[in-house]
């Protein structure tokens, strides 16, 4: 069974408070906080998304999934360090340094929050191959990153598949995360190549029963 990271990027400020709570009672495995800071991605939501994070610390006991869609990634990380996330995800086209790289994964694991690894559709896998053995998950975006309620680029299923031989291959402890336009009419081939977690926005968000929409992605 695969667990579920819901995105709350969709989410209406008026609406948060209420969102937040039906997603706890619907029992999604994980708050999945999309930062975006501008410069990476063309769209600026880093103080709303920080404001929403600071409220699923105050009201909710389901980890924070935090994927961080920036330039500055030192700033982002330390940041978040307050929050205790279950797991920082950065972007390997952020750092293109592998010494800096490898520094920026110790430097999260040192003050105990667990590290992943994203990608972007048009960044070959093979890319990061050599610090899987360091992290704890990859995150492999289906969708250009960047906003929500994009279609699910096919061709990235392609290479969920060969990150998980990889992974299999390898016998390497890492998850592999999906995130970028699955909803219930595709999850099951998200599924099928070997994804473990998966992150839904609008696929849950824009659906009246919340507990209905994750138990049938969860089955």
């Amino acid at each position: 069974m695969v667990e579920i990271s819901t995105s709350i990027l969709s989410v209406k400020k008026e609406d948060i408070i209420k969102t937040i709570y039906n997603l706890e009672t619907a029992h999604t495995d994980y708050f999945h906080i999309d930062v975006m800071d501008g410069k990476f991605v063309e769209n600026n939501n880093s103080q709303l998304m920080l404001e929403y994070a600071e409220y699923i610390k105050q009201i909710s006991n389901i980890p924070l999934d935090v994927h961080l869609m920036v330039e500055d990634v030192y700033s982002y990380v330390n940041t978040y360090f307050s929050l205790k996330p279950n797991i920082i995800t950065f972007h390997i086209e952020a750092i293109e340094d592998e010494e800096k790289l490898k520094n920026m994964i110790k430097y999260i694991k040192e003050n105990g929050i667990r590290v992943g690894i994203a990608i972007k559709p048009n960044t070959k896998i093979e890319k990061l191959y050599k610090i899987l053995p360091f992290i704890h998950l990859v995150l492999v975006m289906t969708v250009e990153p960047g906003k929500g309620g994009q279609e699910l680029i096919d061709i990235t299923l392609e290479k969920i598949s060969e990150l998980k031989s990889y992974i299999d291959k390898e016998k390497l402890d890492v998850d592999i995360e999906a995130d970028g336009g699955i909803k219930l009419s595709n999850i099951s081939k998200v599924k099928e190549v070997g994804t473990n977690i998966i992150v839904s926005g609008t696929g849950i968000i824009n659906e009246k029963d919340y507990k209905d929409v994750i138990e049938k992605m969860k089955r």
